[in-house]
């Protein structure tokens, strides 16, 4: 398969797909956008209380 007739397949198959109409798009996105910036926050709280028990837990056995 040549990537004239691949892209070809792929134009073809883009104008089969049903695209959602705009009302339904924007909603969808912010939603996504939403849990996209929340899992961000919950991951980097995780990162920093992480940081911050090996920080203790590190000058807790810290040979003198």
């Amino acid at each position: 398969m040549g990537l004239k007739s691949f892209t070809k397949g792929v134009v073809k198959e883009g104008r089969r797909v049903r695209w959602p109409k705009r009302d339904v798009l924007i909603p969808s996105i912010i939603v996504v956008v939403v849990i996209a910036v929340f899992a961000g926050l919950l991951l980097f709280g995780e990162d920093v209380a992480g940081r911050r028990l090996l920080d203790i837990l590190s000058e807790a056995f810290k040979q003198h």
